[in-house]
């Protein structure tokens, strides 16, 4: 069992619309009559995004048309009938192990890449980020939220866990206790909160969105390319053991030898 083939290029297919403005690409849930809910078609366009990337974009940011950013899984999916030219959540059961795993790896390729990626990745979220939302917010390096979002993973009230690669940094940012208790609850996480427990960085009223952004990255589009991607794959998985210390050396002993060529071999 697939998902079907990727759809590649800018624009807006299966209502995900991509689009570049000089050094920052725009992507942009389109389907806010159901509150973006997402779809296996959501997830193949998401998955084929970095495919179209090209090296000099400096920050990818992520938001949602409408009230919600988006209420998670269509409910469809979960019905006999599911989603039309997709297969329903519900036919899994009649699966062997290895398909399940299968669909939901390909599943997981929508979310998986955004902290893997050179670029900083950004999401802007207001309203709702249930689920496979919350999961898709949380799989960018920054997360900032409007005054009215409310965060929540509800997979446990349908007997599901979340398995969208939501679970490791709703953990490293809360810790384990703390995300044991959202996501075990379900309960919402609003945006002062979001703030003070660490899941976003920053809450801006929806209409200052656009002013905030630009001050946030400009620092980012100002400096040397290679210097802000060496150190996302730094922080990204950092530890206090001699292992991380070697990583610092080797990460600053390419910056230098960057910096050399750029000075025409003087440094």
């Amino acid at each position: 069992m697939t998902m079907g083939s990727s759809v590649n290029g800018y624009g807006e297919h299966d209502h995900v619309r991509v689009e570049r403005d000089g050094a920052v690409v725009r992507v942009t849930l389109t389907n806010p009559e159901a509150r973006n809910a997402q779809t296996p078609a959501t997830w193949r366009r998401l998955a084929a995004i970095p495919g179209i990337i090209e090296p000099d974009v400096r920050v990818i940011v992520l938001s949602g048309e409408g009230p919600s950013f988006s209420a998670g899984l269509d409910r469809r999916m979960l019905t006999p009938e599911g989603v039309p030219g997709e297969e329903s959540i519900l036919s899994l059961a009649h699966y062997s192990d290895e398909r399940i795993d299968d669909f939901i790896q390909q599943a997981q390729a929508a979310f998986a890449w955004w902290r893997r990626v050179p670029q900083v990745t950004v999401a802007l979220v207001q309203g709702h980020a249930i689920g496979a939302g919350f999961q898709l917010a949380l799989a960018c390096d920054l997360m900032i939220v409007a005054d009215d979002a409310k965060l929540a993973m509800r997979e446990t009230s349908l007997g599901l866990v979340p398995d969208l690669a939501g679970t490791a940094p709703l953990v490293s940012r809360v810790g384990y206790s703390r995300a044991l208790e959202i996501c075990a609850r379900g309960r919402y996480v609003e945006a002062e909160e979001a703030v003070r427990l660490g899941i976003a960085i920053a809450r801006v009223p929806f209409d200052e969105w656009d002013g905030y952004l630009a001050d946030l990255v400009a620092p980012m589009l100002a400096a040397l390319p290679g210097a802000v991607s060496e150190l996302k794959h730094l922080l990204d998985g950092a530890d206090t053991s001699d292992h991380q210390l070697a990583r610092e050396r080797a990460a600053q002993t390419r910056r230098i030898a960057e910096l050399k060529v750029l000075l025409g071999g003087s440094a």
